[in-house]
């Protein structure tokens, strides 16, 4: 059995970024990952821009200004000004070649077509110069960018419509069990709603992931060995629930054993999620999680979503840790590494009640882990503590 830090490290050094590309439309993009860098087709601004609501002035030594005319935000046309001569001009409209200030319309006072200056004016004031924010041919973004709402806006302001981008794996979960049932059928005595499934489904979803497919199976080996094949060869990630365990009725661990999956490792020292195995075939990553559904979700954040991540071009992926106050006592049980769901806010965090890794309840509340290492034994109330946050917002 490992430590959590081992199993961490052994699935980074094992999970490989893919050299898989695509190319995508913008409007597509959101969660991808350049996979090349994006150089700018034009200068932004590609005309010197006003900055402010105000005027364009050809600067002279007197307070006065003629106003000439005025330019929109789109005008096209190109006003000539001489010295002391102004333009009403707004936010966002291109300033004449032969302005070289814009005051701000709170500075000035103006009467019929007179303006007075109340303010000091320095030289290209308030004006945006071409390619302040970038220029043509230079690089605009970096590739490893993962894409935001902001960076996909950014991409459309200077004209680009499609990226090329890591293509993102495909992912096949499996879940194993003859108690398991699908929601909205009746329940039979010893029988359960299956959850798993609907839950690493919308945490994938969450992340940015949708090519994933569903597999139910009984707990009978040949078809979990026959499951189990089909996903390897079809699939980049394999997710398995539950069948990890060595039970009578627990066949995963053999049926990867004989598709020739190389173990990694099998069990870690921590608690919710003690049987997690991982292992490749190929290239393909193998994630067999425990099927207690809290352990199992526990287990998606801690060690699942950096390796997916990573395959799909975002290298640098890490949950957010921070530290924290305590306002909850807690004292563990046996030697373990435990991850505490918890309510974090504002520099303080609260561990909930109800820790059993079968219990999905205290996760739905729950916005963060806290993080108690084998090393330690207990918290108490103002202990600073570690707290993995969740990527749930």
């Amino acid at each position: 059995m490992i430590s959590v830090e081992q199993a961490s490290q052994i699935i980074s050094e094992n999970t490989q970024l893919t050299d898989k590309s695509i190319d995508i439309n913008l409007i597509y993009a959101l969660s991808y990952v350049l996979f090349e860098d994006v150089h700018s087709p034009i200068n932004m601004p590609p005309f010197r821009q006003s900055a402010m609501d105000g005027y364009a002035l050809h600067l002279h030594d007197a307070k006065t200004y003629s106003l000439v005319g005025e330019i929109k935000a789109g005008d096209a046309h190109q006003l000539h000004l001489k010295p002391g001569d102004a333009v009403r001009i707004f936010t966002g409209a291109p300033v004449p070649d032969s302005a070289n200030a814009v005051v701000i319309q709170e500075k000035t006072s103006s009467q019929n077509h007179t303006l007075r200056i109340e303010s000091n004016v320095v030289k290209n004031e308030n004006i945006r110069p071409i390619g302040e924010q970038v220029l043509e041919g230079h690089i605009d973004l970096k590739k490893g960018v993962k894409l935001t709402a902001a960076a996909i806006a950014y991409l459309t302001t200077l004209g680009i419509t499609q990226v090329k981008v890591y293509k993102k794996p495909s992912i096949a979960i499996v879940v194993t069990g003859n108690e398991l049932v699908k929601a909205g059928n009746n329940l039979q005595y010893g029988q359960i709603y299956e959850s798993n499934a609907i839950m690493l489904i919308s945490a994938l979803k969450q992340a940015g992931y949708s090519n994933i497919s569903t597999h139910i199976v009984s707990d009978h080996y040949e078809k979990t060995l026959q499951v189990l094949k089909e996903v390897i060869h079809e699939n980049d990630v394999i997710l398995v629930s539950g069948g990890i365990s060595v039970g009578d009725y627990d066949f995963v661990g053999k049926a990867l054993e004989e598709l020739e999956v190389i173990e990694h490792f099998y069990k870690v020292n921590q608690k919710p999620g003690k049987p997690l195995f991982f292992g490749k075939k190929d290239h393909k990553i193998i994630f067999a999680l425990p099927g207690n559904p809290a352990a199992s979700l526990s287990c998606f954040y801690i060690y699942v979503i950096a390796a997916i991540e990573k395959l799909s071009g975002n290298f640098n992926f890490k949950l957010n840790r921070v530290k924290a106050v305590s306002k909850s006592d807690f004292i563990k049980k046996g030697d373990r590494a435990q991850f505490l769901k918890a309510i974090y806010n504002d520099g303080k965090v609260e561990i909930l009640e109800g820790q059993n890794s079968s219990m999905l309840h205290t996760f739905a509340l729950a916005n963060a882990l806290v993080y108690v290492s084998d090393k330690h034994e207990s918290i108490n109330i103002n202990d600073e503590v570690e707290v993995i946050l969740l990527p749930i917002n």
